[in-house]
């Protein structure tokens, strides 16, 4: 579990020495060319000078620790940032713009702006890392919808907006892709289904109808019987032919 009361949670500096320790664990790097050189890195120093600035003798430019990130030109305190950085990836549930603006002590469009940065960081570095198709050879790849939407009860004055469908495809233990779907019936996700998944997965799914035929298209299919909490396997799912 991690400590909330820690410093580099309440303390700039402090936090800045912690992403410094983390991203430069041999020394200072320079942002622009990489340049590793102790000696051809100076520390700035001064009034004048944020803390942490660096200056790079190599290609003649400052840089800090945060230059190149999502946390640089910004004007929220370093120390706010790690702890975002923690409540969103510790929290099993989530974190919404709001808890956080709460949390935090920031404006909510603060929050609003800070929770789309990190989740911009989380994306894959590679940006062919997400272009093939999900699962593969010996690989499972689950499919499921739901529907989402607010409930005419947290509205005081205005009607809800429709519910909308959205379609999820998980390859175990890596990647995710999800869609907003028209409807859920087999017309709308073989598309979806055949584009982000290869065929040569197991295609593992619930009972729904819309599943059955689309099943057979790929080297096994196994269907979960949601009102039993088991696992069928059902010869019908199996692969054809």
């Amino acid at each position: 579990m991690c400590d909330l009361t820690n410093p580099i949670f309440t303390d700039a500096d402090k936090a800045r020495k912690h992403l410094e320790k983390l991203y430069w664990p041999t020394g200072p790097i320079c942002r622009h060319c990489g340049n590793a050189e102790s000696n051809r890195i100076t520390k700035l120093a001064g009034k004048s000078t944020r803390p942490g600035v660096h200056w790079c003798n190599e290609c003649n430019k400052p840089f800090s620790v945060t230059v190149g990130t999502v946390m640089e030109d910004s004007k929220i305190p370093l120390n706010k940032w790690v702890l975002a950085f923690h409540l969103m990836t510790a929290s099993k549930k989530g974190m919404s713009a709001h808890q956080l603006h709460r949390m935090l002590g920031i404006t909510y469009k603060s929050a609003w702006f800070l929770c789309h940065r990190i989740r911009e960081a989380m994306d894959d570095i590679d940006p062919n890392a997400n272009s093939g198709p999900l699962g593969g050879e010996g690989k499972v790849v689950e499919a499921d919808e739901t529907i989402v939407g607010g409930r005419s009860k947290n509205r005081a004055f205005r009607d809800p907006a429709p519910k909308k469908a959205v379609f999820t495809l998980v390859e175990r233990g890596g990647r995710v892709r999800s869609r907003h779907v028209a409807d859920v019936t087999a017309k709308t996700l073989r598309p979806i289904i055949m584009k982000n998944a290869s065929r040569k997965s197991t295609l593992s799914t619930d009972e729904a109808a819309p599943y059955v035929k689309l099943g057979r298209e790929f080297t096994e299919h196994h269907a979960v019987d949601h009102s039993r909490t088991e696992l069928q396997w059902p010869g019908i799912l199996g692969p054809v032919g």
